[in-house]
């Protein structure tokens, strides 16, 4: 009696000690994302990064091929082969809970035989053979007195949702890849258009130049120098062809196509969002795929280190055998055969175990608080990228303005320039100069709206977008 009563004390005792293991992962109140992202914060509560990808990238082409590059590559359909395996693996650990059973019916023929054949000794060897059948099941349950199985399931379905947001880091990072070479051919598109244009102008220019030059107007310097400009603007073009060219391959090899032609839209169609701002930075936490892994590695060390604290406490586990068989005991051959049942339940106290356990326990404290710094650093991270993406995308608004008006005005000072040198020929470095600047400043504007885009595509990614 007085037994029973010390171990209902001790199991008591285990018990209430054993408590913080049934806990949940709860964020650490020191790991906070106020103010990450600096004075780039801006919004209300929604901001680029809440909305569809869909809703940012509005040409029906550039959809398409998303949609088509989201289907076919081959990292999206292995990550989604990686979220089965993490939730069969889940299935396992929900199903640990439960007693294994086990069925292994067996079947015996034994006895001498004669070789000879020999009536005299057939008394001593037996009549022939003797055969026994048996039928076992067997049965264990480990009971889950201190949570072990239970955060082992936590762990599991944290696995799945780390899987979960390696896929989304995929997803996010396809969609701006495509995006970019999209708006990127968009670019190479326009800049083409403006040095094909370019290069009709400086025909036309280098022969009238020729002209003047047969009349006596000006002379062969102001020829020479006009012609090797259009030949330099004449290789550009096919610079741009070439830069086509592999910008097409490398949008077809990542939809997992033989090299094509794409089809799309121009640059201008592009159309901003009514409002590139970032929104609360806790939306940061949800969305944004390094950081939802970050936490998630914090909340997968907490549950280990709740596994290695539940090492320190009994492991009770309960076997139980039956079988129905024809032989009871070793007398002779029973028929009809009986049932055999046994039970055994065990409760095993580690009490010296050189130290391992004691050892597990302080690594799996460290190894949290390892993931806790490292969750705390990804933040600051993506604080960061927000904050240069959003300083990337107003310095490239402000410069399109400029690179407008620098527009305006060598179109004005190219027109002014070819009516003074076709009066008076000693203008004609000025025309070469105005026309070269020209070209230069419209080449800088496809630049730079390019430039806003990737911009955007970049916030965009910063903040989570794509997330579903």
């Amino acid at each position: 009696m007085k037994t029973t009563r010390l171990f209902i004390i001790f199991c008591t005792s285990a018990l209430l000690g054993s408590c913080g293991i049934y806990k949940n992962y709860e964020r650490p109140a020191e790991i906070s994302a106020v103010g990450i992202y600096g004075d780039a914060q801006s919004g209300g509560e929604q901001g680029l990064g809440d909305l569809q990808w869909r809703q940012i990238f509005t040409d029906p082409t550039l959809q398409s091929l998303i949609e088509k590059v989201l289907a076919q590559n081959s990292n999206m359909r292995q990550a989604d082969l990686r979220i089965q395996e993490m939730q069969n693996n889940l299935k396992a650990a929900r199903l640990a809970f439960f007693p294994s059973l086990a069925f292994a019916p067996s079947g015996t023929i034994s006895g001498i035989v004669d070789p000879y054949d020999r009536d005299k000794y057939k008394a001593v060897m037996g009549g022939g053979a003797n055969k026994t059948y048996s039928f076992p099941l067997s049965m264990n349950w480990q009971i889950d007195a201190f949570g072990t199985l239970r955060n082992t399931k936590k762990n599991r379905e944290v696995a799945v949702e780390q899987m979960k947001s390696v896929r989304q880091a995929v997803q996010t990072s396809l969609i701006a890849n495509v995006a970019n070479l999209y708006y990127t051919l968009a670019m190479l598109d326009q800049q083409h258009a403006i040095a094909e244009e370019t290069t009709e102008k400086w025909s036309k220019t280098l022969e009238m130049t020729r002209h003047l030059m047969d009349a006596g107007m000006t002379n062969k310097s102001a020829v020479a120098s006009t012609e090797a400009n259009y030949w330099a603007i004449r290789t550009s073009t096919l610079e741009l062809e070439l830069s086509i060219r592999k910008i097409e391959n490398a949008l077809s090899t990542l939809l997992g196509e033989t090299p094509h032609t794409i089809s799309r839209g121009k640059l201008a169609d592009f159309q901003l969002p009514a409002a590139c701002t970032t929104g609360f930075p806790i939306g940061v936490l949800s969305r944004r795929p390094d950081v939802k892994q970050a936490e998630l590695t914090l909340a997968s060390a907490f549950y280990n280190k709740n596994i290695a604290k539940a090492a320190f406490y009994p492991a009770l586990n309960i076997t139980a055998n039956g079988q129905y068989a024809n032989s009871i005991t070793g007398a002779g051959i029973v028929n009809p055969g009986g049932i055999i049942m046994a039970a055994v339940a065990s409760l095993t106290q580690p009490i010296f175990q050189n130290g391992r356990i004691r050892a597990a326990y302080k690594n799996s404290q460290a190894e949290m608080d390892i993931a806790a710094i490292g969750f705390q650093q990804t933040l600051i991270e993506a604080g960061a990228e927000v904050n240069n993406a959003m300083a990337d995308l107003n310095t490239d608004l402000a410069e399109r303005e400029l690179y407008e008006n620098q527009v305006r005005s060598y179109t004005e000072a190219v027109d002014a320039n070819e009516k003074l040198f076709r009066e008076s020929s000693n203008n004609y470095l000025n025309v070469l100069t105005a026309q070269s600047g020209l070209l230069n400043a419209q080449m800088s504007q496809a630049s730079t709206d390019f430039s806003i885009i990737a911009d955007v595509v970049t916030l965009y990614q910063a903040l989570g977008g794509g997330a579903e």
